[in-house]
């Protein structure tokens, strides 16, 4: 084995071993991620279905409340439980939404799809998995209402599913009352989310491996080729994999970003919408409108969130509409919520610059205007973006009250700013004065960042 060999095996066994360790270190934080950005996305979709529940159960004491009010006016018990009784049984919602009713025994008195449970004694009842069902929701209830999960026959399907129920106790009968919602959209939905994350590291993974394989092949061709002399061709061609590396992280999040757009998002606004139209169909408007807000109020905040978490990986303004569209919308919306006036000069070129590049300017102005809007009680903004050649150059400043009156904590924003520009090779200057306001400048190098 000559010197050439044995060096360059010493130079390619540190990079095999470093490169296999970041990649495994960033696939299993990649996956780490997703699998709590999946969990929040369940919590948030379980407890948009718990807030249903409890407004279905609301209605149904709403509904029978005319029916147990002639107890009071002499009605015998027997009639005002069969009036009870009919009501609950006609309540219907959805395609398997109902109402159930139990006496304290465990005796069923409503369950419109299975009738044939109706008289029987339940208390002892399990589901598959060895749940106590009734035993559960008389427990909830008891305490004044609450959640209990378990499987049960779903009508449209006739086989069990997961199903969550809320229940409480019905004054003067001595009853428990409840519905439950079918879990099987829920896990549905996160399983394909999930099974598309999977996808999506795979192949991550599986690029960066033929990236790897395909450099280390180059390297040892180089390596037999030229002489020790030449090893700076070989440290620019690793720095060219190493942006390549980058450039596939960002198109991972914009893939991961889109989906969650178009698909996530627009389930969670036709669930807006059908709750909304339901407001059409309801006798007692006042007490309709009441319940219907509460249940839009929790839709948008799954939509926030849902938009939240979309926008963080990948704003999708950048890919629909450009550069330009996404900053004016930002400078827009600031305006709208703070009235401060807004001064834009975007000078760039027709064709999209470099992703890497977009997407750092669009943070740091974003994060500038989010600053400016928390802190600086400023009046006017004035943001300058241009291209002169190989750079482009970015100018945002405010009058408003500099730094004096911000905390040491409140400086970690800066320090990504400028971590995301010395990325790219370019560098960022904060100026800042009680006298003057706030500044930024920041320069970035198209020539180290080419698509």
């Amino acid at each position: 084995m000559n010197l050439k060999i044995k060096i360059l095996l010493l130079a390619l066994l540190p990079l095999i071993l470093t490169s296999a360790a970041i990649t495994w270190v960033t696939q299993k934080q990649a996956h780490d991620l997703f699998e709590q950005e999946i969990k929040t996305f369940e919590e948030n979709l379980i407890a948009t279905k718990k807030q249903q529940l409890r407004d279905y159960v609301s209605l149904a004491n709403h509904a029978v409340e005319n029916a147990l009010s002639k107890l009071d006016e002499g009605v015998s018990q027997e009639e005002v439980e069969e009036r009870v009784k009919t009501i609950l049984h006609n309540l219907r919602y959805d395609t398997d939404g109902y109402f159930f009713a139990y006496r304290q025994d465990g005796v069923n008195v409503v369950h419109p799809p299975q009738p044939e449970l109706v008289g029987q004694n339940l208390m002892d009842i399990k589901d598959s998995d060895g749940i106590s069902l009734i035993k559960n929701l008389m427990a909830k209830a008891a305490e004044g209402g609450g959640f209990s999960r378990y499987k049960w026959v779903k009508p449209s399907v006739r086989y069990q599913e997961d199903k969550l129920s809320y229940v409480v106790n019905i004054r003067h009968l001595n009853w428990m009352i409840g519905t439950g919602l079918y879990l099987d959209d829920v896990t549905a939905e996160v399983e394909k989310i999930r099974k598309e994350v999977n996808r999506n590291i795979r192949g991550t993974f599986f690029t960066v491996l033929m990236i790897l394989s395909g450099t280390i092949i180059i390297i040892i061709l180089i390596g037999l080729a030229i002489n020790v002399h030449e090893s700076h061709q070989s440290e620019r061609r690793l720095q060219e994999m190493a942006h390549r590396s980058l450039q596939v992280q960002v198109t991972q999040r914009r893939q991961f970003a889109r989906e969650l757009h178009d698909g996530i998002n627009q389930l969670m606004v036709s669930i807006k919408l059908r709750v909304n139209l339901v407001r059409k169909k309801w006798d007692n408007e006042e007490l309709a409108k009441e319940h219907l807000y509460k249940a839009a109020e929790m839709l948008d905040l799954a939509i926030q969130e849902v938009r939240r978490v979309s926008h963080d990986l990948r704003p999708i303004l950048l890919d629909d509409l450009g550069l330009r569209a996404a900053l004016d919308t930002l400078l827009t919306e600031l305006k709208e919520r703070s009235d401060v006036d807004v001064v834009s000069d975007i000078q760039l070129p027709d064709h999209h610059l470099p992703d890497t590049i977009e997407i750092t300017l669009y943070r740091i102005v974003q994060e500038s205007l989010t600053n400016i809007e928390k802190h600086a009680a400023a009046s006017k903004v004035i943001l300058k973006l241009w291209q002169d050649g190989e750079h482009v150059f970015l100018d945002l400043q405010d009058d408003g009250v500099g730094f004096d009156h911000l905390h040491r904590s409140e400086g970690i924003g800066l320090d990504n700013m400028r971590e995301r520009a010395e990325l790219l090779g370019g560098h960022f200057d904060l100026y800042t004065s009680p006298e003057s306001g706030t500044r930024i400048r920041a320069v970035l190098n198209l020539a180290l960042t080419s698509d």
